[in-house]
């Protein structure tokens, strides 16, 4: 009887369809991410990290807000501004003003616009010309320019450079506005701003606002805690109120922050950061039906992570 059932079993396995293979898994832009060596990301040097500390929330939690300055060429002078502006203390108390839905955050001094209240600016910050919201140097244009293929709405070039996106023509180049931009407030040109007040893009990439305002960084960490701030009920955001305002308690370089955890970027010249892009274009996966074709380039956030002990 045994024989007859193992003969049996030995049949039945012999004759029985074969186990299909189990398919690959389809991959996320995230899965990529996730699975990038780590020679292909990049440390962000703290002194370029803008570490803004909120004043705490209705239920005492802290809020902090930290900042990434663009790198060379773009918006230096701003940038330069912004580093005397912080060594001064000089946004220690002021407040963010504005927030206007689907636009921006703004922080600033409430009383500069207004006269013998406004608080002092400290000395030698550079006085910047709308012309330099973008490059035109012709052989940063040419490199920058070099191998960028991204179709752009705004601009003949669109493509990322050691971790920024950027956008231009064969005249000349500039930083854009993608969600978590950090631009510079002014008043009418000539105007320019200095770098006192600044805003976050918390909506809608503002693409038309490129070339108009300078673009000084981009919120890396704790975007939520000016994208969930109550909206200004005043034109363009303001708070009507003061007491809706919320301090800045305190803005610092990231190298002057005990227990700063070190940021870094996934290289935007990396094959990682390539595979990444196409699946953002291209995604067909478990979730994802159609493949668009194509991408915004602020739909491409640069994967940005803390580095864990």
């Amino acid at each position: 009887m045994r024989k007859f059932l193992l003969a049996a079993v030995l049949s039945a396995a012999f004759s029985a369809p074969p186990i299909a293979a189990e398919a690959p898994k389809l991959l996320t832009p995230s899965d990529i991410v996730a699975s990038s060596p780590a020679s292909d990301w990049r440390r962000i040097a703290p002194k370029d990290l803008l570490v803004m500390d909120l004043a705490p929330d209705a239920a005492g939690k802290p809020r902090r807000v930290v900042i990434q300055l663009i790198s060379a060429p773009f918006s230096q002078g701003w940038v330069d501004n912004i580093r005397k502006l912080v060594a001064a203390r000089w946004y220690d108390g002021i407040a963010v003003v504005r927030v206007q839905d689907n636009y921006v955050a703004q922080w600033g001094d409430p009383d500069g616009e207004v006269a013998g209240k406004a608080k002092a600016l400290p000395a030698g910050l550079k006085v910047m010309k709308d012309g330099d919201y973008a490059v035109a140097d012709k052989s940063v244009v040419a490199a920058y320019s070099a191998g960028a293929k991204l179709k752009d709405s705004y601009a003949s070039v669109a493509s990322f450079r050691d971790g920024w996106p950027f956008a231009g023509s064969l005249q000349a180049i500039w930083p854009i506005h993608c969600y978590g931009a950090v631009g510079v407030g002014r008043n009418l040109s000539p105007d320019a701003g200095t770098g006192a007040e600044l805003y976050a893009v918390i909506g809608h990439a503002p693409r038309q606002l490129d070339r108009n305002v300078a673009v000084v960084g981009r919120v890396i960490e704790g975007i939520e805690n000016l994208s969930a701030l109550p909206r200004g009920t005043g034109p363009l955001g303001f708070y009507e109120d003061p007491a809706q305002r919320v301090k800045l308690v305190s803005v610092r370089m990231g190298d002057e922050v005990p227990g700063l955890p070190p940021y870094e970027y996934l290289s935007t010249e990396s094959q990682s950061f390539a595979a990444y892009a196409g699946k953002r274009a291209n995604r067909k996966d478990d979730f994802y039906i159609q493949p668009a074709g194509g991408v915004d380039i602020c739909n491409l956030p640069v994967p940005i992570r803390v580095v864990k002990p």
